[in-house]
C-alpha cells in the first residue's frame, strides 16, 4: 500500500474502520504507516477505543 502523507487531527469513519480491522493483528508502526498517521496517534486512538492486540499476535511476538 502506498504511503499516505501524515494526517493531523480528526479521524474519518474509514480511518476508524481500518484501525479496528488492522490494529489487533499488525504492528502498530505498520498500522500507522498504512493510515498515514504518527505511531503515537494510533496508540492513543486505539487505547481510547479499547482496542487490544490479539492473543495470536502477541504469541507470535513471544509474549502471552
Amino acid at each position: 500500500m502506498a504511503r499516505k502523507k501524515l494526517v493531523k487531527g480528526l479521524w474519518s469513519k474509514d480511518d476508524i474502520k481500518q484501525l479496528r480491522k488492522l490494529f489487533p493483528s499488525r504492528a502498530t508502526a505498520e498500522v500507522a504507516s498504512s493510515l498515514g498517521r504518527p505511531t503515537e496517534a494510533v496508540k492513543k486512538k486505539a487505547s481510547r477505543m479499547g482496542l487490544r492486540k490479539s492473543k495470536k499476535y502477541m504469541k507470535s511476538l513471544g509474549r502471552t
